[in-house]
């Protein structure tokens, strides 16, 4: 399979290949919307611990909701070039599924750029909590498929991804 062609100059790089913060003050304030989604496998003794509320350091769907929604907030101090922003809302479900669990955000903004970091930091930080939480049960958790499913707003419009990709939808 070929490399995708790249057909606009990145933004994040000036002329001379250093990074750079995009300056969006001109762009117009417009509704942004993205989902992200993820997932934790793990042993099923793990999974119904999780679910039973018995893991020892406590509710892990609470913390790692929490955990998600605070990541969200704070997505600009972690992403170096990402601008804060200003979120309306912030929403992280974890969905018992098979042999694990599945993770989704969808996050909201008013502002001048997308908020799909703000919703892969949400999945991710969620994700290691609750790994971090679990870990002394079963270390042999893996995090997989932490991938943007959807955005709406600003200059670009509406992007979905295949559902081929994703069982989490």
């Amino acid at each position: 399979m070929a490399a995708p062609r790249l057909t606009r100059r990145l933004t994040h790089v000036d002329r001379r290949g250093r990074a750079r913060m995009v300056d969006v003050g001109p762009k117009p304030e417009t509704a942004r919307e993205a989902v992200a989604a993820g997932r934790v496998e793990m042993q099923p003794a793990t999974l119904a611990a999780i679910t039973a509320g018995t893991v020892p350091k406590g509710d892990v769907l609470a913390a790692a909701r929490l955990a998600g929604i605070q990541a969200a907030k704070r997505t600009a101090d972690l992403i170096p070039l990402c601008h804060p922003l200003r979120l309306t809302a912030v929403e992280v479900e974890l969905v018992p599924q098979g042999a694990g669990l599945d993770l989704r955000a969808r996050v909201r903004a008013f502002d001048r750029t997308g908020v799909e970091m703000e919703a892969l930091t949400a999945v991710a930080v969620a994700a290691l909590t609750i790994y971090d939480m679990c870990k002394a049960i079963d270390r042999g958790m893996t995090i997989t498929r932490v991938q943007l499913e959807e955005k709406r707003g600003g200059k670009s419009g509406e992007w979905v991804r295949a559902a081929t990709r994703s069982s989490t939808r």
